[in-house]
């Protein structure tokens, strides 16, 4: 009999029954409640808007309740944080795809400079991104998010232009800061345009000039 009580050895009364660490059906079913909830926010708020969105049409919209949304988040602007997280994340992603196989490391920004002008076309990322997130999240916060991954990127390759004698900068991440603000005043500047395409043109147009008239002569 004691070798059937060894530590993890199967019993008539264990068999079948999973382990221990295996994630029960509960845990999946918190993780995929989250996630519709998650894309339900990301419909409504990039269709309809932040302030038109209310928390009973993202419960709807989910097939949730609302007490399970208050679940997995405090408020509705938690769960527009997490959209907008995501969203940013998949616009740094293009961004650095778009980069890939540049030797040149002003062109490495350019590339990705113009892929997040090109996604910011699309409505959605518009009414997220651009329009919504910083009045929903405030200043300070979009400020924050928008530079936690972004700046550092740009810092490094502002850096490393300037060390291989390529830009003429004393203070490369300043300048880092400031395209990224040129990149979101462009991006609210195409989103307010009457004619975004052209507008979407003149910014692209016009960082490039910027970062391309820092080059050491």
């Amino acid at each position: 009999m004691e070798r059937w009580r060894q530590e993890g050895a199967p019993t008539h009364y264990t068999r079948g029954v999973p382990e221990r660490d295996t994630p029960s059906l509960r845990a999946e079913q918190v993780l995929q409640t989250k996630a519709a909830l998650i894309a339900a926010g990301r419909r409504l708020f990039g269709s309809r808007g932040f302030a038109a969105t209310s928390v009973e049409d993202l419960a709807k919209e989910a097939r949730v309740t609302t007490g399970a949304l208050y679940h997995h988040f405090r408020t509705k602007t938690a769960l527009f944080e997490t959209v907008f997280v995501e969203v940013h994340g998949e616009l740094l992603a293009a961004s650095a795809s778009a980069a890939e196989g540049s030797s040149d490391l002003l062109e490495v920004l350019a590339a990705g400079f113009e892929a997040f002008l090109d996604a910011v076309m699309k409505p959605e990322v518009q009414r997220i991104v651009v329009t919504d997130a910083p009045a929903v999240l405030g200043l300070d916060r979009f400020t924050e998010l928008d530079e936690r991954d972004a700046f550092v990127e740009i810092a490094f390759v502002l850096q490393a232009a300037n060390d291989a004698g390529q830009l003429d900068v004393k203070e490369p991440e300043i300048l880092g800061r400031l395209l990224l603000g040129a990149l979101t005043r462009g991006a609210t500047l195409i989103a307010s345009s009457a004619h975004p395409s052209r507008t979407r043109k003149a910014v692209g147009r016009t960082i490039r000039e910027l970062l391309f008239g820092l080059q050491r002569k």
